[in-house]
Parts: C-alpha cells; structure tokens; sequence
C-alpha cells in the first residue's frame, strides 16, 4: 500500500468551512483505513466493523465535539472518550459496543502509525489509555446505577481532554 501524504495541518480547523474540508479528509483516510484492513487479511463485514467505530470516535468525537486535529492526539482522549463521552451520549450504553469502539480505535491508531502520521509515544499512549476494560465497566455501571445529584462527582472523577473543551 503507497504511503499516505496527509501532511498534520491539513487537520487543522477554525472555521465552519474549515471544519467541512477536514471532514471529508477524514473520509478519504478512513476509506483508506477500511481498505488497508481488508488488505491485511479482514473480510469486508470485519473491517466495516472496525471502520464504523474509528469514523464514530473521529468524526463525532474528535472532530465535532472536541474539535482538534486527528493526527494530533492528545493525553486523555481515548479515555475520556470510553469512561465519560461514550457512556453519556448513548441511550443505552453496553460494554460489549465500547469494546467494539475502542477495537476500531487501536485499529486506527495503529494505522495512523503505519503510516507514519502519529508517532511510536503517541501510539503507545492511546494503546495504554484503551487498556482498562475494568475502569470503564465500572465507570458505566456507576453512571447506569447514579441516583440523585451523583453525576457531578461521576463526571468529575473523570478529567475531560485539554483541548478546546472550553468551548463546548
């Protein structure tokens, strides 16, 4: 497979328009990701899996609510993303489906680094942040079982990502 040549700032937005080019960005390197998967032996349904939950971590969470570049990651993104994001913004959070997101997640990380678009560190740093199965199965189970006023001590067990969250 030829080497990517995406270039980091070509992730960089400020703007509405800019935020649109950079999804469609996101689009083509994850088309590529889903084809480097079936090229690396996964049958179509495999890979759709895998792509499916890195465009859901990269589009919506990435790109929509912490609005920072892909190819940037930061220290508490895959966290956050499994033991706060995913638990509060679906209807019926499972652990088999976070699992699931977080497989498609290394996946992509993984890719990132084949491709030489993130760096060994950083690698090692979404690998070590997906890590805690047990954390996050706590994590949802607290959240499902919260009565009363509980979810601010819920939440604020968890740090939210540095990156431009004071927007939102």
């Amino acid at each position: 497979m030829p080497q990517i040549t995406f270039e980091h700032a070509d992730f960089d937005f400020e703007s509405l328009e800019d935020e649109l080019r950079v999804d469609g960005l996101c689009r083509q390197l994850l088309e590529k990701f889903y084809n480097n998967l079936q090229n690396n032996g996964l049958t179509p349904e495999q890979a759709s899996g895998l792509a499916y939950s890195a465009d859901y971590f990269v589009r919506d969470y990435v790109i929509d609510f912490l609005q920072q570049n892909i190819l940037r990651p930061q220290p508490g993104l895959v966290r956050y993303f499994a033991a706060n994001w995913y638990i509060t913004r679906t209807l019926e959070p499972e652990m088999a489906v976070l699992e699931r997101h977080l497989e498609g997640v290394l996946a992509w990380y993984r890719f990132l680094h084949q491709q030489h678009l993130i760096s060994a560190d950083e690698l090692a740093d979404v690998e070590q942040e997906a890590a805690p199965l047990d954390y996050f199965r706590d994590r949802m189970e607290r959240f499902l079982n919260l009565a009363g006023d509980g979810y601010e001590v819920w939440d604020a067990e968890c740090p939210r990502c540095p990156i431009r969250l004071e927007a939102v």
